[in-house]
């Protein structure tokens, strides 16, 4: 952190996403601050703070003594949904703020699961039983034992759902009926590289921002469990954005992790890789 300004610069932002990936028990908040961070070169430390302050103020102002999962939907529903407008309309896919939750407590707006992480870290603060739930295609919450199937969709205000609702969810997101795994409970981590595949997904169409698709499969790239293709993923940015040697040496490196099991893959990685290092002719 630099004395004279007080801005942190993205090595540092990403240093602490890392350490706080890595941690015993990783802080969702905390990641999702910082992945806003690494995505906006404004931000500030204080930024952050506001932020977490926000999460506080808005799970203070939950009425003292809830105990059902009924009960916790309705008042957060209220409060969010209803006092707040804390919804999401189709136009936010287009939005990469929409994926970002400095930007997301400031609009109201955004994505199912980052909406779904508002209502995870309000209620979290002010002592209700919640879950995330990350069904095909959507984001929800859940509150109280996960058998008990009371789900809200901060996407639509907090709109109750009941376990047949998310089976119609599924079926129109994949065609197919839900399963009971997909009833298990999101982890923190979970969650963060949900996100940051959505945050991929976004720049994919976008060449002009190849830039943010990198910082998001680098961010990926940190976080203990992840996709091994995520590897070439990243490889191919680099020969995207003219790193034709840094992104030469990356698709070899996972060519010789590959090898093992499908040796024809690795065999067209390693093509991909001198094909890239011939750019630079």
């Amino acid at each position: 952190m630099s004395e004279v300004t007080g801005v942190t610069d993205a090595t540092d932002w990403r240093r602490e996403f890392a350490e706080e990936a890595r941690s015993r028990r990783p802080d969702l908040a905390r990641l999702c601050l910082l992945i806003g961070a690494v995505a906006d070169e404004s931000v500030t430390p204080a930024d952050l703070d506001a932020a977490e302050i926000e999460l506080d103020r808005l799970a203070g102002e939950l009425p003292y003594g809830l105990r059902e999962p009924d009960d916790w939907v309705a008042a957060l529903a209220r409060l969010l949904g209803g006092r707040y407008g804390f919804q999401g309309v189709p136009a936010d896919y287009q939005r990469l703020e929409s994926s970002l939750l400095h930007e997301v407590l400031k609009r109201r707006r955004g994505l199912p699961i980052l909406l779904s992480v508002v209502w995870m870290e309000v209620a979290r603060r002010a002592g209700a039983p919640v879950y995330g739930l990350g069904l095909p295609g959507h984001f929800v919450v859940g509150f109280g034992d996960a058998s008990a199937q009371v789900f809200a969709d901060p996407f639509a205000g907090g709109r109750p759902m009941t376990g047949m609702d998310a089976e119609l969810l599924v079926a129109g997101a994949t065609g197919e009926p839900l399963e009971p795994s997909m009833l298990r409970p999101a982890d923190a981590l979970e969650i963060v590289l949900r996100i940051l595949n959505n945050i991929r997904a976004w720049a994919s169409p976008r060449p002009e921002r190849s830039g943010v698709a990198l910082w998001a499969v680098e961010l990926s790239l940190l976080l203990p469990a992840h996709p091994a293709r995520l590897r070439y993923e990243h490889a191919e940015l680099l020969v995207q954005r003219g790193e034709f040697l840094a992104g030469a040496a990356e698709m070899e490196a996972y060519a010789s992790v590959v090898d093992a099991v499908e040796p024809s893959a690795a065999a067209s990685i390693r093509n991909r890789a001198q094909a890239a290092r011939a750019l630079l002719n």
